[in-house]
């Protein structure tokens, strides 16, 4: 194999019909057929996110998915204002670290076990002896692969702390797992492209809230560029067919991220979300198969679009990962803290999963069977 296939938790492979788009020769980004694009790409991802609330908005923003951080911290939070951050890994914990910029009041509540989620009783003890302008989610940490139930951590926030503005980072999470922000009552959440959504990496995606969007248009946003009361009036105009300006959009990008829309919602939003389960069980139950042991302490708490497993005993490491590369699959190595070197990421998202060359995830099991047989 001459190209190796990316099996990290993202960026992910694309379609060609979405590379095709990412050539999309040089357009204006105020021109008629740029701005049909962008209105469509934004009605779009209304329907990811399952909102037809029009006082809602989404934001498809030129950055990283590390920008919606910033938009939350900038837009939604004073100097004096709690947060509590809801932490099953790495990325959760530097969610905190960007808020600690925009906030000296940030606490922790974090799982009791690397690889659980965080107990719903802890959560709620923290909620009821402090007060917090804010909550945030990881949805899916992909340093951990732990799946948080947000709908049930919504509820909570609902019944005990109703004045608290709830925040998902779903960046590892959007379109392969379940998330309803009408129904379950969030307020802003963030995504990037280059995940389940199937696309290249590079823009910012968010949602936000008319509780959200009121307290970020109360007060000067800390950032010049993350600034919701600069892009909100761009944001409606595109969507309303009718180009605006603040910063240049990303065209390309925008023009690959619309198709990819239109591919996760084909046949539709639901099956995308079932497909990755299926294969998501599939390739840990073909793991465990092999005597490998998950990192997440269950399937209760385990994500769908990545999978994270201890190396065997006997296994080394980096030569296990650069055989698997040998036979043409990028995996990704352990991030979080003194477990870094004790486990290895499976990313299983988009095309190669649950799309045209879904075979491929299959392929990638065979060659992690092999690489494990030869590394002992």
């Amino acid at each position: 194999m001459s190209r190796k296939l990316t099996f990290i938790p993202g960026p992910v492979e694309f379609s060609d019909a979405v590379l095709n788009a990412m050539s999309t020769p040089s357009q204006s980004h105020s021109s008629p057929e740029f701005t049909k694009v962008f209105q469509e790409a934004l009605k779009n991802t209304r329907k990811v996110f399952k909102s037809t609330d029009p006082e809602t908005q989404p934001f498809v923003l030129s950055g990283s998915g590390t920008l919606g951080w910033e938009l939350v911290g900038a837009n939604l939070l004073s100097r004096s204002e709690a947060v509590l951050v809801v932490s099953t890994g790495f990325f959760s914990e530097h969610f905190a670290e960007a808020l600690q910029v925009y906030t000296d009041n940030v606490d922790i509540v974090g799982a009791e076990i690397f690889g659980d989620a965080v107990k719903l009783p802890a959560i709620e003890a923290k909620l009821k002896v402090k007060s917090y302008g804010m909550i945030t989610v990881t949805q899916t940490d992909t340093s951990s692969g732990v799946l948080s139930d947000v709908k049930e951590i919504a509820a909570l926030v609902k019944k005990v702390s109703p004045d608290t503005l709830i925040v998902v980072d779903a960046v590892c999470a959007t379109a392969c797992e379940e998330l309803e922000f009408d129904a379950w009552g969030i307020d802003f959440v963030l995504t990037g492209s280059q995940k389940a959504l199937g696309c290249p990496s590079g823009l910012s995606i968010s949602y936000a809230s008319k509780r959200a969007l009121d307290k970020a248009l109360a007060h000067k946003p800390a950032s010049y560029y993350a600034s919701i009361p600069r892009w909100l009036p761009v944001m409606r105009a595109f969507e309303n067919g009718s180009p605006a300006y603040f910063a240049t959009p990303a065209v390309q990008l925008v023009h690959a991220y619309n198709v990819a829309l239109k591919e996760v919602l084909a046949p539709s939003l639901e099956e995308r979300i079932r497909a990755h389960a299926e294969a998501s069980t599939k390739f840990k139950n073909n793991l465990e198969n092999l005597g490998v042991k998950l990192v997440t302490v269950s399937r209760d708490v385990a994500a769908h679009g990545l999978t994270t497993a201890y190396y065997p005993d006997g296994v080394d490491g980096p030569t296990f990962l650069s055989k698997v590369r040998d036979y043409g699959f990028t995996l990704a190595t352990g991030i979080y803290k003194d477990y870094k070197d004790k486990y290895f990421r499976v990313g299983h998202m988009g095309v190669s999963a649950v799309g045209e060359r879904r075979q491929e995830l299959d392929e990638c099991f065979e060659a992690i069977a092999k690489a494990l047989r030869e590394s002992k």
